[in-house]
Order: C-alpha cells, then sequence, then structure tokens
C-alpha cells in the first residue's frame, strides 16, 4: 500500500522553513541533524509529472529579481493588492516606496512569514471572499507567474469579476504569465493534446505542492498564450491594452477596467 501525503499548507511550511533556512532564526530541517538543509518545493503535475525547485527564491531581493518583476512594480499607481503575496517580497518593495499595499494569500503559513518579514496589511483570502470587506484598489498585482491563478475558461469570469468589483474606476491589473507553447519536450506538448482532448485549454495545469509529508489540495494554475488570454478577458469588465514580451516565453500583461 502506497502512503499519501498528509493534506496540510504545504506552501507555507516551506516558506518557514525557507526563512529560518535563510536567517539562522527558527526550527528548520537539518543535514545529520547539523547542516542546514535546502528548502525544496515539489510540484506534482496530475499526470504523473514531478518537479522539484528550491524555495530561496520566494524570499529573493530586489537585487535578485528578474527584469520583468522591476517592470511590473515601476507600473504600480495608487491602492495595491499583491495577490498571492506568498513571502511579501513585492509587497515589501511597495511599503519601501510608500504605495499603499495589501498581500493576499490562501496560505496562513505564507501570511505568518509575510507578517514575520515587515509587511504591515495581509488579508487571509480568495479575491472572491475579499470583496465583501468592502476595499477598493488601483492596481492588482498577479506576479511570480500569478496570471495562473485565472485557472482556466471555467474560473476566469468569476475572478476577473472579483477583481472589477474590488476596484476603483480606471484601475489596472499586471499579470505575470507564461506562453506554455514554445516546447518541443514530448513530455508537454503530450501533457497539453492530453488537456485539449478534455475541453481544457492547453496550458491548463492541474496541480499540488508537495513539501515533506504534506501536500496541497489538487488546483488548476493556467499557463496560456497571450491570444488565449485575450479570448479570456474578452467579455469581462476588463480590457487587454498591453503586453510586454521581451522576456518571452514570460511576459507582462496590463488589463484596464472598461468605462
Amino acid at each position: 500500500m502506497t502512503e499519501q501525503p498528509r493534506a496540510g499548507d504545504a506552501y507555507g511550511e516551506l516558506l518557514r522553513d525557507a526563512l529560518a533556512v535563510a536567517t539562522g532564526i527558527g526550527p528548520r530541517p537539518l543535514v545529520g541533524g547539523r547542516l542546514p538543509r535546502p528548502v525544496i518545493e515539489i510540484i506534482e503535475r496530475d499526470d504523473g509529472l514531478i518537479n522539484g525547485a528550491p524555495a530561496a527564491h520566494y524570499l529573493d531581493e530586489p537585487a535578485d529579481w528578474q527584469p520583468y518583476d522591476h517592470r511590473a512594480v515601476d507600473r504600480v499607481v495608487g491602492a495595491t493588492l499583491d495577490i498571492g503575496t506568498g513571502a511579501g517580497r513585492i509587497a515589501l518593495l511597495l511599503q519601501e516606496r510608500g504605495v499603499p499595499v495589501t498581500g493576499l494569500d490562501t496560505s496562513l503559513g505564507a501570511l505568518r512569514v509575510s507578517r514575520r518579514r515587515g509587511v504591515r496589511d495581509l488579508v487571509h483570502a480568495t479575491v472572491d471572499e475579499h470583496v465583501a470587506d468592502g476595499r477598493r484598489y488601483d492596481t492588482f498585482l498577479l506576479l511570480g507567474n500569478n496570471l495562473g491563478l485565472i485557472e482556466g475558461r471555467d474560473r476566469a469570469p468569476a475572478f476577473l469579476a472579483a477583481l472589477a468589483a474590488l476596484a476603483r474606476p480606471g484601475a489596472q491589473v499586471i499579470a505575470h504569465g507564461t506562453d506554455p507553447y514554445g516546447t518541443r519536450d514530448p513530455v508537454h506538448t503530450g501533457y497539453h493534446e492530453r488537456n485539449r482532448r478534455r475541453g481544457r485549454l492547453g496550458g491548463q495545469l492541474r496541480l499540488r505542492l508537495r513539501y515533506r509529508e504534506l501536500a496541497t489540495d489538487w488546483f488548476d494554475y493556467l499557463c496560456c498564450s497571450t491570444e488565449e488570454l485575450a479570448e479570456l478577458v474578452h467579455g469581462s469588465p476588463w480590457q487587454l491594452v498591453d503586453v510586454d514580451d521581451r522576456d518571452a516565453p514570460y511576459y507582462l500583461a496590463t488589463l484596464r477596467l472598461s468605462g
């Protein structure tokens, strides 16, 4: 019998341990009970593909960011909602610049790490749940590839409507996405075709995150072309007004509230 990982906040736990390794403060995984063990995030796809990556990048300082991150934060205006704030790296820089920023995440563990790092305004909720709080924003950030939170065709209308309900007139969404279709790797091209046969977008990933003995629930996470994004946005309260693809296959998409 194969043991399954225990359901839990794997993302929050790995951020907690990554912070402990980086700072030397608090319990952390050790090799041989003595040396800090690198914190590895395991990403499991529903076709059995498993990838692992060091989690330290969630704590990166601005000097270590990618160019598109800097271009994104330079576009921020007004009250800002950092969606999927994680360990708070974006929110911390905006705070330093005097921008009123709120970090939103569904992971309590991630929010605890953000607070320990100095993020002042944090909300534990989905965007849909946050609508009821009555807060309104000028800029919404979906960085760290968090355009993926749109999930796919079924989820996109409600997600974009929730953002519109949280928006002030003239608000913008700045989202970092990835076009997945440049690959020739049959592991990925085959997955894209499998998705399409099931009526899903090719790059609509079905994932769970694992760390040590924990795993999140399975969730959809979207990698899409800019043409697919335009189709998802069409008919919503938003317009796709700019695509910055100079770091292709990564891009920054800017949406503007219609009307």
